[in-house]
Order: C-alpha cells, then sequence, then structure tokens
C-alpha cells in the first residue's frame, strides 16, 4: 500500500508526455486536477488512490500495532498517526478540485482575490495544508523512530537526508506561494511544489522498503536453528532459562 500511494502522488510526471496547457515550472501541481483542466479527471483519481492507499496501510499498522505502532514507542505510533491524517487529508483534497488555475488564467487570479471563486478553493487550500502538515509530521516521527529503535535500514540511513532536503523545498514552496499571493510572481512555485512532493514519494518509497524488509522471517543459521530466540525447549515457560540439568551419579556402588 505504501508504495502504491508513492506512485500515485507522483502522477503528476505524466505532464512530462501529456499535454495540460500549464507551466510546470510555475503551476500549481493542484491546478493539473482543477475541474476545467481536460485532465482534470484523471490527476483527482491519482490523488484519491494515494490517499485511500496512505490512509490503509497506517489505519492497518495502527489497528494491529504491527510497524512499532504502540504506546510502547511512541514516535512511531505518532507518526503512522500523522501520516494517517496525510492520507485522509489527501483523499478529501481530491473531492475539492480548484474550479480554474489561477497561476496561468489571469481572470481566475482576480476573482480568487476578489473571494469571487467556489468555496472549495478555500476548502482545498486547508486540505492542502493538512495533508503536508500531515506528511511533515510523518517523515520527522518515522524517522526519529527507525534511528532510535534501529528499524527500517533503509529510512535510518537516508530518511534524515530527505528530511532535510523537503524542509528546504516547503520553504521554497510557502515563499512562493506567500510571493504570489501578494502579487509578486511565483517564484518558481511550481518547481518547488514537485520537489516538495517527489520527496514525499521518495520517502514512501524507503518506508515501504523497509517495513517489507522487516515482515520477513530471519533466515536460519547454519546449524538450522532461526536467528532469532532460541528453541522453545531451551526456555522455562516464563522466559528465562532452565538450569542445566545435572550429570547423573556414575561412581561406582
Amino acid at each position: 500500500m505504501l508504495l502504491l500511494s508513492a506512485v500515485a502522488y507522483t502522477a503528476w510526471v505524466l505532464e512530462v508526455v501529456l499535454s495540460t496547457g500549464l507551466d510546470p515550472v510555475q503551476a500549481y501541481i493542484s491546478e493539473l486536477a482543477a475541474e476545467d483542466q481536460p485532465l482534470g479527471g484523471l490527476f483527482r483519481a491519482t490523488d484519491l488512490a494515494a490517499g485511500l492507499c496512505l490512509l490503509a496501510a497506517a489505519g492497518t499498522a495502527l489497528a494491529t500495532g504491527r510497524a512499532g505502532a504502540s504506546r510502547r514507542h511512541r514516535w512511531a505510533l505518532a507518526g503512522w498517526s500523522a501520516l494517517a491524517l496525510f492520507g485522509a487529508a489527501t483523499a478529501a483534497d481530491s473531492r475539492l478540485p480548484l474550479s480554474c488555475t489561477p497561476t496561468s488564467d489571469e481572470m481566475c487570479a482576480a476573482r480568487e482575490t476578489a473571494g469571487l471563486v467556489p468555496a472549495t478553493h478555500t476548502a482545498h487550500a486547508v486540505t492542502s495544508s493538512l495533508a503536508m502538515a500531515g506528511a511533515l509530521a510523518a517523515l520527522v516521527s518515522l524517522t526519529v523512530a527507525a534511528r532510535r529503535y534501529r528499524w527500517w535500514a533503509p529510512v535510518r540511513r537516508f530518511g534524515p537526508w530527505l528530511l532535510g532536503a523537503e524542509l528546504l523545498a516547503t520553504g521554497w514552496s510557502l515563499a512562493s506561494i506567500a510571493a504570489f499571493q501578494a502579487g509578486h510572481g511565483t517564484w518558481a512555485l511550481g518547481a518547488g511544489q514537485r520537489l516538495q512532493v517527489l520527496l514525499v514519494a521518495l520517502w514512501l518509497g524507503l518506508l515501504a522498503l523497509g517495513v517489507a524488509r522487516s515482515a520477513r522471517p530471519n533466515p536460519p543459521d547454519a546449524d538450522g536453528a532461526e536467528r532469532h530466540g532460541q528453541d522453545s525447549d531451551e526456555r522455562s515457560g516464563d522466559g528465562r532459562h532452565r538450569p542445566p540439568e545435572p550429570l547423573p551419579d556414575r561412581r561406582p556402588a
């Protein structure tokens, strides 16, 4: 589910081969799914799929306690909860599309500034903000969990680097949005957002790989015993090692 969500979340790369009429350096990613766009239905569907897959993966971890989603591992619990928020907000985002494309349509931008666009524009901004907040919280919490509890080697190794790059890309996106809303141009808003989303998708791929590896059974040692734990007859019922059996007395009577 995590891997599927990562693939669906990067469906915007199809604009490389499909004619969308939008400038990927300047346009919001959300504009690909706007109601007045010919391919809007496709991108709304992929956003919905990404959100539902994330929600299913996080919900399963929280409901079953797998992947460390327990009170004992609070960083993991917080991370999976944030991932569930990310998924729910992304799914809601797909159901609240923009009606037009403000970065490429001056009339749309003017109507948005005057508050003459549908309420879905405001709702979309809220769900988009919640989705990114959930994504950032999940990246931070689950990366910390991977390093603190020694889980998910790919996340433990590359997660901090992706997290640092994600924070920089988020800063770029927020500054660009503020500049655009203030009438100072887009500041390559589209490029910043696309980098931001791509880094999240790469991190999701690492998490999917780490969780999949941790779910595999441990291979047996050369003598056939499992590497994890010991044979049950070496332990007593309360988990403590049994004392060695005394040797029989072989002295002559």
